[in-house]
């Protein structure tokens, strides 16, 4: 069967557009086994610029998906990043609704 007459048998408008993309969705990755994170921490995992994390960051946070805390440490400020649980569930459903995008093409 070539992919052309394969039948598509999903939804991808399910998908959701604030964790699709390469850094959002790390983020997500690492705060789901983390407690929280520094902003340092996970630009270091992530692999990003202060500020393109920056602006990841804040669609997950306008989104609900995650919170941040900004505290100063020894007069430095820092900010903590936690996942919430709005943004694990939708982190746990955008994880299923690739499985399903899987199994649905594997038939």
């Amino acid at each position: 069967m070539t992919y052309r007459n394969r039948k598509m048998n999903y939804d991808y408008q399910q998908i959701d557009d604030v964790i699709h993309s390469r850094i959002r969705t790390a983020i997500m990755a690492v705060l789901v086994g983390t407690e929280e994170a520094e902003f340092n921490f996970l630009k270091e995992k992530v692999n990003a610029t202060d500020g393109n994390l920056s602006v990841h960051l804040k669609k997950l946070e306008h989104a609900g998906y995650v919170s941040v805390k900004k505290l100063f440490i020894d007069r430095k400020p820092v900010s903590k990043y936690k996942i919430t649980a709005k943004g694990y569930k939708a982190f746990e459903n955008y994880i299923n609704n690739l499985e399903n995008i899987i199994r649905s093409n594997k038939k």
